[in-house]
């Protein structure tokens, strides 16, 4: 498969510790869902938190452990992972845009390269970020 520029959140150089922090995270994830109706063209969801997401955040306190658990299970069955805990959620590819480091931590491409990898990609597809 070929590369695409890509554009990152406004923090582009650190791994997402916590919501708000505008850092895409770095690892390995899965893609969970296709969303054909993104209002930034179309997207694929990633599966963040990740294992290693959870367990930094459960060490510093910013999710329970009953949310650690919850999160392990759902990735252990490839299901779209607790979202809105302090670690942060919503993390996408998608489009409209690569010219610059914009988003709130998701990966943006341009449309047309974001339309080539959506009809390529199918759920459970595993996506590596590092940057």
């Amino acid at each position: 498969m070929r590369s695409y520029p890509i554009g990152l959140g406004k923090n582009p150089v650190p791994d997402k510790i916590k919501a708000g922090d505008h850092a895409t995270p770095e690892g390995e994830f899965y893609v969970f869902t296709k969303n054909p109706e993104s209002k930034y063209y179309l997207s694929l969801g990633l599966s963040y938190p990740n294992l290693e997401h959870a367990k930094r955040g459960l060490r510093n306190g910013l999710i329970t452990d009953d949310q650690y658990r919850q999160i392990v299970q759902q990735l252990a069955g490839g299901e779209k992972p607790l979202q809105d805990t302090a670690l942060g959620s919503e993390i996408y590819i998608h489009g409209r845009g690569s010219s610059s480091d914009w988003t709130w931590g998701c990966v943006a491409l341009d449309d047309a390269d974001m339309k080539e990898l959506y009809d390529l990609i199918q759920t459970g597809t595993k996506v590596v970020i590092k940057h």
